[in-house]
């Protein structure tokens, strides 16, 4: 169901007038391409991305795209007494980056994996997958890798492509801007949600990141602002060029949790998002429950390390603002934590023992970040 949506803004309409748009209308009749959109253009991209979004078929797809809605069967999916999830999100100014860059083809990996990372929090395997991507004058070219940018993550995921929305709109979105949305719907069993039995003396296991992924990219920008470099500048805490380094893409844990959920023992997942450890670590959390994390588990990535000594960042604002490395957090018995570190290592993952579950009602953190 990807659709081609034509929205136009009476300010841009006046000021296509301004220029004689009107004036070869009242001869000719006026058009929606007079009005600054491309019909036939969208009409290229919906054909451009059909190979990208059906490689991402799964179990339980009813339907290619072009229809009105897209449908999904949960019988199909091997499910029997389903209880869906869903989670919307987007990239936040990180698109600002690629935007000025023109490196756009991994940001739809970032949407995609925003939504399904939550997803797997609640328990759910995510099933598929909708975009949103707005824009003032369509680029079939740039829109278009978007959107295979988005297919890659979804089937990554093993999460269908099963629709989405592309809106042109003149007036709304300076030329060369865009904007984007995703939404993910998944399922679970009835009865197998998380987070479910976290207890004190639970273990933390930390799953490594791929740089900032797409949240606190505000303050990034200010930091690079003052640092006087530019996004072409060659990167000072890495190979390649600043702007690139920066656009490393948003690591999807939809398979390594399901691995590590088959294996037993997980009681919840925290994604590593805005708020850092500090914030998103207690929402898996009973009342009264605290967490303690040794620091000195892991070694800070270089590009915190960047940001935090050209910034004058303190470690705890780093800390609730970062994911300084750890992208996911899951929370395990203690008796089958080998048995979960197991299945993640089988899916590529080397799981970092951060800490564990207390009672002490707080964050505690010991050792130093850098």
């Amino acid at each position: 169901m990807f659709d081609v949506d034509v929205r136009t803004s009476m300010g841009y309409f006046a000021k296509k007038t301004a220029k004689g748009a009107l004036m070869a209308g009242e001869k000719n009749g006026l058009s929606y391409a007079a009005a600054g959109v491309d019909i036939d253009a969208g009409n290229a991209l919906v054909e451009r991305i059909k190979p990208a979004a059906k490689a991402t078929n799964r179990p339980g797809v009813v339907a290619g795209l072009g229809g009105f809605g897209g449908l999904f069967d949960l019988k199909a999916a091997g499910f029997q007494d389903p209880v869906l999830v869903a989670a919307t999100d987007g990239v936040g100014t990180k698109l600002r980056i690629a935007i000025d860059t023109g490196q756009v083809d991994t940001i739809g990996i970032d949407l995609v994996a925003m939504c399904v990372n939550d997803l797997i929090c609640q328990g759910a395997e995510p099933l598929f997958f909708l975009d949103y991507f707005a824009t003032g004058f369509l680029n079939v070219d740039q829109a278009a890798r978007i959107i295979e940018g988005i297919a890659r993550g979804c089937e990554a995921s093993g999460c269908a492509l099963i629709g989405g929305e592309t809106a042109e709109m003149p007036g709304m979105y300076e030329k060369g801007d865009f904007d984007l949305a995703g939404f993910a719907v998944g399922a679970m069993e009835r009865g197998q949600g998380l987070p479910n039995g976290v207890a004190v003396g639970d273990v933390l296991l930390g799953l490594p990141s791929n740089g900032v992924h797409s949240n606190g990219y505000s303050l990034v920008r200010k930091i690079v602002e003052l640092s006087g470099l530019e996004w072409s500048s060659a990167s000072p805490f890495g190979e390649g060029r600043l702007g690139d380094a920066l656009l490393a893409p948003t690591r999807l844990y939809v398979k390594p949790c399901l691995a590590a959920l088959r294996a037993g023992g997980v009681h919840g997942f925290a994604h590593i998002t805005g708020g850092g450890l500090s914030e998103n670590i207690p929402r898996v959390l009973n009342e009264g429950q605290g967490i303690d994390i040794n620091l000195d588990a892991w070694g800070l990535p270089p590009v915190f390390q960047w940001l935090a000594q050209t910034g004058r960042i303190a470690p705890e604002e780093m800390l609730k603002t970062f994911n300084c490395g750890v992208g996911m957090v899951v929370v395990v018995d203690p008796d089958q934590k080998d048995a979960v570190i197991s299945a993640l290592k089988s899916e590529g993952e080397t799981a970092m023992v951060l800490g564990t579950v207390t009672d002490t009602g707080n964050v505690h953190y010991s050792g130093a970040l850098w």
